[in-house]
């Protein structure tokens, strides 16, 4: 069987190549997990022991008069056969009225090309909820002539609540596409990056789903602030891990945790000028207006003295 991602990203050159990029990237590294998280049923009929890049196509689009790659094709089996599946990624915000005629114009290229069953898959990463066609059909009132169809994922009719308790990269990736509210995102990001965690990832694909997702939800100074106070109420382990991550989070934990550290430091010096003090016999008021100390806390060492 083989296995057909393709990316048509219809935007400006510099952004098309750059989402174009990352999608590619993310589902040829998880080929498999993407599979398995959005699409089960045929996840199951693969044998990915024989997966086979193939090389990339261009084509021309007749609809348009645009050339269109076909960024990711991959051959494997399925149940003695030789397939091929199209997986095409749209991440843009707006619709393409003959997308569906679109996926058959590729599909019909590809099959010319490989004489071989093609399964197209095409993924739909809008910012706003739409409602795709995944069938294109030519007929006439006396006779149908062709009735083509195509499995599709619309991101953003996804539950990401779905996917949270799951291990899978590619589902934790695409978290960032999926329908949120804005009230959510600050919990969205907290979920991914336990997701991340959960996972172990080496530090190559952390980085690679890390920046996958801050790609598409990026918070703001006052989100990020509530999502670090967020993370120091989860489990002090977990928390530990969230921070060790290959990313701004570790930074900025590692900087709020040196400052704490020195906070305490000093702390702990004026506790002990204190302790100094009362040995020496000074009232504690006069303690307290040196050290700065609260007269409650300089009372609590007199008393362990």
């Amino acid at each position: 069987m083989a296995l057909v991602q393709e990316m048509h990203i219809r935007e400006t050159p510099n952004t098309y190549i750059h989402h174009d990029q990352l999608f590619k990237q993310l589902i040829q590294t998880f080929f498999e997990e993407f599979l398995e998280a959005f699409f089960p049923e045929v996840h199951k009929s693969i044998d990915f022991s024989a997966l086979k890049p193939l090389s990339e196509e261009m084509f021309t689009d007749l609809l348009e008069g645009e050339s269109r790659r076909a960024d990711i094709i991959i051959e494997t089996k399925l149940k003695k056969q030789e397939t091929i599946i199209i997986i095409h990624v749209e991440p843009q915000s707006y619709g393409q009225p003959n997308f569906h005629e679109r996926m058959y114009h590729y599909f019909s290229l590809l099959y010319n090309r490989y004489r071989k069953p093609v399964l197209p898959i095409a993924i739909f990463s809008y910012d706003q909820k739409r409602n795709e066609q995944n069938q294109f059909t030519v007929s006439f009132p006396f006779f149908h002539v062709l009735i083509f169809q195509f499995l599709m994922l619309e991101l953003k009719k996804m539950n990401w609540r779905s996917y949270i308790q799951t291990s899978n990269p590619v589902a934790a990736a695409l978290l960032s596409k999926m329908g949120y509210t804005e009230k959510e995102r600050v919990q969205v990001k907290k979920e991914f990056l336990r997701m991340l965690v959960k996972m172990e990832l080496n530090p190559a694909k952390a980085e690679l789903i890390n920046g996958f997702f801050e790609t598409y939800l990026s918070l703001n100074k006052h989100e990020e602030e509530k999502l670090m106070e967020e993370i120091k109420q989860l489990d002090q382990h977990e928390s530990d891990q969230i921070f060790k991550l290959p990313n701004s989070w570790r930074e900025k934990g590692l900087k709020e945790g040196l400052q704490e550290g020195l906070k305490e430091g000093k702390m702990q010096e004026k506790r002990q000028v204190a302790l100094e003090m009362l040995k020496e016999g000074l009232n504690i008021e006069l303690i307290a207006k040196i050290t700065k100390l609260d007269q409650k806390e300089i009372e609590e060492l007199k008393r362990n003295l």
